[in-house]
């Protein structure tokens, strides 16, 4: 007879990222998400923790090759390239910077350049203009497009 936990749903990392958000999740709750399933004997939770055990900081995590990955009973190679593509999309997000549109220093220097921008369209245009802290454009969004009578909505807020 197989000695199976039993886990309440409402302990499942999933439902508790829904429920309290993806701060309240602990490295081995969010690396049992990502990886989806275990390996027998072991759940997704008891996996995630045998690859945090074997790799204490999660920066040697970020070092470990597929072969390494492997070593760990229950990842094979398919696990192994899953951790070695999700810590990769996590440095390419680290490293990666928001997009911005130039930078506002005052209100009749945008007021010029949307007039420049504007001056040829037949109808009215009603425009969002995102800032960050430091008063950079990080979006600029045509809320909505005038005719000749009413509004009409190009996008939602």
């Amino acid at each position: 007879m197989i000695n199976e936990t039993v886990i309440p749903q409402s302990s499942f990392p999933r439902e508790r990222l829904v429920q309290y958000g993806v701060d309240a999740l602990s490295n081995q709750e969010l690396l049992a998400i990502l990886l989806r399933t275990g390996s027998r004997p072991l759940n997704v939770l008891e996996l995630a923790a045998s690859v945090l055990n074997r790799f204490e900081e999660l920066y040697e995590l970020k070092e470990a090759t597929i072969d390494e990955l492997q070593e760990i009973r229950g990842v094979g190679q398919i696990k192994a390239i899953e951790i070695k593509a999700m810590v990769e999309l996590g440095v390419r997000i680290q490293r990666s910077v928001q997009p911005k549109y130039g930078k506002i220093n005052s209100s009749m220097a945008i007021a010029h350049q949307l007039i420049q921008e504007l001056k040829d369209f037949r109808q009215e245009h009603l425009l969002g203009i995102y800032l960050n802290t430091k008063n950079e454009i990080i979006q600029k969004k045509t809320i909505f497009i005038g005719s000749l009578n009413q509004s009409i909505s190009n996008s939602k807020y």
